[in-house]
């Protein structure tokens, strides 16, 4: 024994019950495990019985040895214990022997498994009745992540610098269980940003009389991006790409430009954005606002369908549209009349993959129009392009690219804070009712109650999560009629509800003012959001004549996914989006979208197509396209044939193309095609 232990560097002493475990270590490795008993004697407390634990046996050893142990030591450390009878034996026993000891506080679990952890008032961690070292709270965290079902590696770090933070496993592990606590689920503060800008005064501004009254009515100055819009040329017919936050005032920009040339003859102003539920916003907001001034119609992609126009009217000063709704009037061949502004809300979809490329199609082909229209009619000049977005990655690339001037405000009004907490799918509406419920329950210093928006990733889930609110809730999604959006979106207007619980609808600024805005997932359909589409929809958190601030919550399921082809797991997306950079805006174009957009060019401006191709974003293999449409039967040198002509004009890919004339060949009903179009939609 002696022999084993001539030099020990550390002996660590911990009351477990009626004896002591002892701990010995050398050069940093434990290099002997025991325990001590003590008894009393007439000199005080001495050991009794020493054990020494080797592979799991207690072997006796003489008391002396222990004796000869701890002098042998270079320090002894004994773990703060509750003294026996207002005693500290221990202590007195050492003393008897004339060694020096330090009291520490340690990890009661490390001490149990035989290592030595000093714990201070900093590293300390909280477990239930007892402190204990950050090693032991991390390795319990693990295990009740395990149990949760499994966290990625950024959310177990979010929630061990949580720990540190606070010193308490118990708040955090109450967090996987689905407990708000706001001090803990709080990610981050976007802070509310004022850029100095001087505000241009409304008197001061040139416009057309009648706008001008209507305005200055409104504001004695615009608002700092509505003024540097004017700065950088609004008014001079300049193209701009207008980049700000939510709520900042971009869609009057769009609105200046345009009434004011339309009541000067300058031309129309089309209005577009990429749904039709915003397509209806704005249509019934210009109705009201700019009724008396001139005749407002709409134009939405479901009049391709039957093309009864849908209340359009070619001949109105003022349209309304979704992209397709006007990328279809294009194909077909209808006259929009002298076009004075054109206005792409929301030009951030360019980067999406499906709908991106048929709007970077569309506004070459809608730019080749108003071109062509100025070379015919005299005293018509053209349009002026104005390009709005909350988020772009890339803003100048993309101004220099659009040929427009860019107006970049990076303002936010209200500060945004956003949290998260983990729960899974059957907890989550629990949380959604109590965050509803309080904010609801509260009201900002300008007198409007907290309302919400939850965004999820089905239409069902929708009305699942509405019908489970104590507060009065509703789905707003695609698949209600015109009637039953307008009632839902009145309602909220009025604040008779709480909260809506929608799809992807509403992210693209569907125009509910919400103190609050909740992701029951981070999906949307079967994909993940990008962080672009993320801060779009965290954006409608706080509006600046309603609120103080806005408040965002991620619900995050750990290890889940919705569909197989997720490689992601919700909790990693969930600090991917927290953190990461915005995506640039860009349009990527496969076979399938360059022939389709190649063959809606030749539609539109026949041998003009291959100079349509080269000004869109994306870069366009007009060659290799142009000779599959003539492989494929749908064009007659730069003629399309009557197959071409009905692909273009119903929107389709080449892959529905063909899918539908194998089903027509194969003497299929049409109901049986659209089911296997459907089917393999859902299958890709």
């Amino acid at each position: 024994m002696s022999k084993q232990v001539t030099r020990v560097d550390t002996l660590f002493l911990h009351q477990t019950g009626d004896d002591y475990l002892v701990v010995a270590r050398r050069d940093g490795k434990r290099v002997l495990r025991g325990k001590l008993e003590l008894k009393e004697t007439n000199a005080g407390p001495r050991p009794l019985r020493f054990l020494v634990t080797r592979k799991g046996e207690d072997s006796p050893r003489d008391p002396s040895q222990f004796v000869e142990l701890a002098r042998s030591a270079a320090r002894i450390r004994i773990s703060q214990q509750t003294p026996k009878d207002g005693r500290d034996e221990l202590k007195e026993m050492l003393d008897g022997y004339q060694l020096e000891a330090l009291t520490v506080r340690t990890c009661r679990r490390c001490a149990v498994n035989g290592r030595y952890s000093p714990i201070t008032d900093d590293t300390a961690i909280k477990a239930e009745h007892e402190h204990i070292c950050r090693d032991c709270a991390v390795k319990e965290l693990e295990g009740e992540l395990s149990f949760a079902g499994g966290l990625t590696q950024a959310a177990q770090e979010r929630l061990e610098e949580l720990l540190y933070e606070t010193g308490d496993l118990t708040r955090i592990t109450n967090l996987l269980q689905g407990e708000l606590d706001p001090d803990l689920t709080k990610f981050d503060t976007i802070s509310a940003t004022t850029e100095d800008v001087e505000l241009v005064e409304t008197s001061t501004l040139d416009l057309h009389p009648n706008l001008k009254s209507m305005l200055t009515e409104r504001f004695d100055t615009l608002l700092p991006v509505q003024s540097l819009a004017i700065d950088n040329g609004l008014l001079d017919g300049d193209d701009q790409l207008v980049v700000s936050a939510t709520a900042t005032g971009k869609t009057l920009v769009g609105e200046l430009a345009g009434i004011n040339r339309m009541l000067n003859d300058d031309g129309k102003m089309l209005f577009l954005v990429p749904l039709v539920a915003l397509a209806n916003q704005k249509h019934e907001d210009f109705k009201e606002r700019y009724g008396h001034l001139g005749k407002v119609t709409i134009r939405v992609g479901a009049s391709r369908i039957n093309d009864d126009g849908n209340r359009f009217d070619p001949n109105a000063d003022v349209i309304v549209g979704t992209y397709e709704g006007i990328d279809h009037a294009l194909r077909t061949g209808k006259d929009l009349g002298d076009i004075g502004t054109v206005v792409i809300d929301e030009v951030h979809t360019l980067k999406e993959e499906e709908r991106g490329h048929r709007l970077d199609g569309m506004i070459a082909r809608l730019k080749h129009y108003c071109e062509a229209r100025a070379k015919r009619r005299e005293g018509y000049g053209g349009a002026q392009w104005i390009y709005l977005s909350a988020t772009v990655g890339n803003p100048k690339w993309l101004a220099q690219n659009l040929r427009a001037n860019l107006v970049e405000y990076e303002d936010r009004p209200v500060p945004i804070e956003r949290h998260v907490t983990f729960a899974d799918g059957q907890e989550k509406p629990r949380i959604e009712n109590r965050l509803v419920r309080q904010a609801f329950d509260s009201k900002s210093s300008k007198g409007y109650r907290g309302q919400t928006i939850i965004f999820t990733n089905s239409r069902r889930r929708c009305h699942e999560i509405a019908r489970k609110m104590d507060y009065n809730a509703a789905a707003y999604h695609a698949g209600l009629d015109y009637g039953q959006r307008k009632r839902v979106e009145r309602q909220f207007a009025n604040q008779d509800l709480a909260a809506v619980v929608t799809t992807a609808a509403l992210a693209a600024g569907v125009d509910f003012p919400a103190s609050q805005v909740i992701f029951d997932t981070l999906a949307m359909g079967i994909e993940w959001l990008s962080v672009q589409e993320f801060s779009q929809m965290l954006g409608r958190a706080g509006r600046p004549d309603y609120h103080d601030k806005g408040v965002v919550y991620l619900l995050v399921e750990p290890d889940a996914s919705y569909h197989n082809t997720m490689e992601m797991t919700e909790d990693e997306v969930a600090f991917k989006l927290l953190k990461g950079e915005m995506e640039e805006v860009r349009t990527v174009y496969d076979q399938s979208s360059a022939v389709e957009e190649t063959l809606a060019n030749i539609v539109v401006a026949g041998k003009k197509a291959k100079a349509l191709n080269s000004r869109m974003l994306g870069e366009v293999p007009t060659t290799h396209a142009v000779g599959k449409l003539l492989e494929w039967g749908f064009i007659d040198g730069l003629d399309p044939t009557p197959l071409g002509l009905a692909v273009t004009r119903q929107f389709l890919s080449p892959r529905e193309a063909f899918a539908i004339l194998d089903g027509i060949r194969k003497g299929s009903s049409p109901y049986e095609i659209v089911a296997d179009l459907e089917l393999d939609e859902e299958g890709r």
